[in-house]
């Protein structure tokens, strides 16, 4: 029996969260949630994820701080991160690969978009038929 991948999905929109955790919930990943970048660090001490997906414009601290602080820590910088936020200006997007960002991701997005964004970090061979399946 194959054990669920886990990934860890930190924005402070609860509508986010809905929405992320519907298109990822499908039985294929256990979908872990938090509002803050504060509570992703709590998180990572009862359980390493395969994949964040983090926001950057949060409270307390914003999804460049916490990318920052995940990618200088030994046991946390090889875990993927995808930013997914609102902030689409080139400064940000660079800012984002600059400080180890695996992948950055615009608001609004598309199902078929994080689906296959997921998939370039976990993928189990079938990133194509899930794009398709999301279409659909």
């Amino acid at each position: 029996m194959e054990t669920k991948k886990t990934i860890l999905v930190v924005d402070d929109d609860p509508d986010v969260i809905t929405i992320v955790r519907g298109i990822l919930n499908g039985g294929e990943y256990d979908v872990q949630c938090v509002y803050s970048g504060q509570e992703v660090f709590a998180r990572l001490g009862e359980e390493r994820p395969d994949l964040i997906i983090l926001d950057i414009k949060m409270p307390e601290m914003d999804g460049f701080e916490g990318l920052k602080r995940l990618k200088a820590i030994p046991e946390t910088s090889s875990i993927p991160v995808i930013l997914l936020t609102g902030r689409g200006q080139y400064r940000d997007v660079l800012e984002g690969y600059q400080l180890g960002t695996d992948y950055y991701m615009n608001k609004p997005f598309t199902s078929a978009q994080l689906i296959n964004g997921v998939h370039l970090f976990l993928g189990d061979g079938n990133a194509q038929q899930a794009v398709s399946d999301a279409i659909r």
